[in-house]
């Protein structure tokens, strides 16, 4: 933290602006003065007799010159604020008290100049220099009138005016220091409110800028006046907002229009034509003088979602729970089926036991599944180079599930690392491929397994893309649920397990295009690892 250098007063930047606009004050009363005394000295009514328009002239010289000097150094010299006050009061109290002992005494008019600089003084000063400029006005104002009534006879009405004068210049120091103090205080809170205010606009921008809800300024007669970036993009808004609500969305104007006129509704249900999502829109009416309405935006999708990642995550647990109950007597029954296959009965006993060793086998793969689940959380990310890895691992699978070498084809482009808990990485990509391997037609390229950069910096997409009859608008939906399968053979849980593990790295899984054939993309990240 830096020392303010010695000598350098904290004097602040509305101090130093009032010191100069009081010396500027002071070079015009001393330009006016001296071009008074030059140019046409009859005209001044503190002149005295023509052997006294001389000594005027000089004084207002050096008057002059004084306040020239003063605003120079109020402009260049910001050090010794006290000190460049004090000299210019103190000049201006000889000067005006020399000007009201040459004008003949108080009765000239001169005496309320001081009180003006003295109130400029105790606008400007700070503490008890404002007491100490009164102080030494007060003393030139009597000792001039003590040196009159030696010089003439004694003279009471102007001992009088000088006591009126010496208690109107205390008076008008302290009301103006007061006064000073006053203005001082309330700049100082108008200035910390005004920094307070701009730190929560900048931090109520924020929230409203990272706010998962779109939020809309309206005015009464529809217009979205502001919105946040949210809302741009449920509304499929680009670049300024300023726009009717009506050419967004039209279910969404009438809902608006409706809640207007007092219609006791909760919430209203939009489509957007340009950007394809559902919304919910909520309407808070504000207390702005213009009296705009508040609308908040949430995206119906990904409310869905929400509550289909919940239903699934409670029904994940329920299913592991039940899972470790089942794997006791499940292996109890694969033991007994391998003994009483040993005692060799007859072909309809073969057939039957055959019939329960294959189910008990299935029902085994089915609880292996669910408990792979309960490894998600214990994630451990690493960066894995998919150009050494993925040509291994497609050369296992291939092998492992006796398939033709030319049914898969690996297609690597980019960067080709992805961030990844490796062993999770291996049971989504055996889940996808053996999905697609399942509904593929098994021919020569029947299931591509394609890597690419991500649309943006630090992504990358991996594609398990397949020729079979692919998957209907009526099961999309449910496609990634538990124990949703199309395949006789299937468990329902590939798919299920795939999405899983690939959230617990942070990455999507999702199913695109609506064509023949079926395209599983992993988008995942290049960076983040542990």
């Amino acid at each position: 933290m830096s020392r303010m250098p010695v000598g350098i007063e904290r004097f602040s930047e509305t101090h130093w602006k009032s010191l100069r606009y009081f010396n500027l004050y002071r070079l015009a009363v001393a330009a006016l003065l001296f071009s008074a005394a030059l140019l046409h000295p009859s005209a001044f009514a503190v002149l005295g007799p023509d052997q006294g328009r001389q000594q005027l002239l000089v004084l207002a010289s050096l008057y002059l010159l004084s306040t020239a000097i003063a605003v120079l150094l109020a402009y260049q010299l910001r050090r010794h604020a006290s000190m460049q006050l004090t000299g210019s009061v103190l000049v201006d109290v000889l000067v005006m008290t020399l000007l009201i002992h040459v004008g003949g005494g108080l009765g000239s008019g001169l005496g309320s100049m001081l009180l003006v600089t003295l109130a400029g003084a105790g606008l400007v000063g700070q503490g008890r220099l404002v007491v100490f400029y009164a102080a030494m006005a007060t003393l030139a104002i009597l000792f001039e009138q003590s040196y009159r009534a030696l010089q003439n006879d004694f003279d009471v009405l102007g001992f009088f005016n000088a006591g009126v004068f010496s208690s109107a210049f205390f008076a008008v120091a302290v009301s103006a220091r007061l006064l000073a103090r006053r203005v001082i205080a309330n700049e100082a809170l108008a200035l910390q409110r005004g920094v307070d205010l701009k730190n929560q606009t900048v931090i109520s921008q924020r929230v409203i800028e990272e706010m998962q809800d779109g939020v809309l300024v309206l005015s009464r007669d529809g217009r979205v006046k502001q919105s946040n970036p949210r809302a741009r993009r449920l509304l499929g808004l680009n670049g300024a907002s300023d726009c009717l609500v009506a050419e967004c969305s039209a279910d969404l104007a009438q809902g608006f229009v409706a809640w207007s006129q007092g219609v006791d509704q909760e919430a209203v249900l939009a489509r957007v034509p340009a950007s394809g999502f559902e919304l919910r829109a909520n309407f808070v009416p504000t207390e702005t003088s213009e009296r705009d309405v508040l609308a908040f935006l949430e995206d119906m999708g990904y409310l869905r979602e929400q509550a289909r990642q919940m239903k699934l995550a409670a029904l994940g647990r329920l299913t592991a729970n039940i899972a470790h109950e089942i794997r006791n007597p499940l292996s109890a029954i694969s033991h007994a089926g391998e003994l009483l296959r040993e005692e060799r009965r007859g072909e309809m006993h073969e057939r039957l036991l055959r019939i329960v060793l294959d189910n008990a086998q299935r029902l085994d793969r089915i609880v292996s599944d669910v408990l792979e689940l309960g490894r998600r959380d214990r994630a451990y990310r690493e960066s894995i180079d998919l150009r050494q890895a993925l040509p291994l691992f497609v050369e296992e699978y291939l092998v492992k599930e006796d398939l033709p070498a030319d049914v898969l084809t690996l297609e690597l482009a980019g960067s080709a690392t992805l961030c990844f808990d490796r062993s999770h990485f291996h049971q989504v990509l055996w889940n996808l491929l053996g999905n697609a391997v399942r509904h593929s037609r098994r021919a020569a390229g029947s299931v591509r397994l394609v890597v690419l950069d991500g649309r943006v910096a630090g992504q990358i997409e991996l594609h398990v893309i397949d020729d079979g009859d692919g998957i209907d608008d009526a099961c999309r939906e449910q496609i990634f649920e538990p124990f949703f399968t199309t395949h006789h053979r299937g468990t329902g849980l590939g798919l299920y397990i795939a999405r899983e593990l690939s959230d617990a790295n942070g990455a999507q899984l999702e199913l695109l295009g609506t064509g023949p054939g079926a395209d599983f993309r992993l988008l995942g990240r290049t960076t983040g690892c542990h």
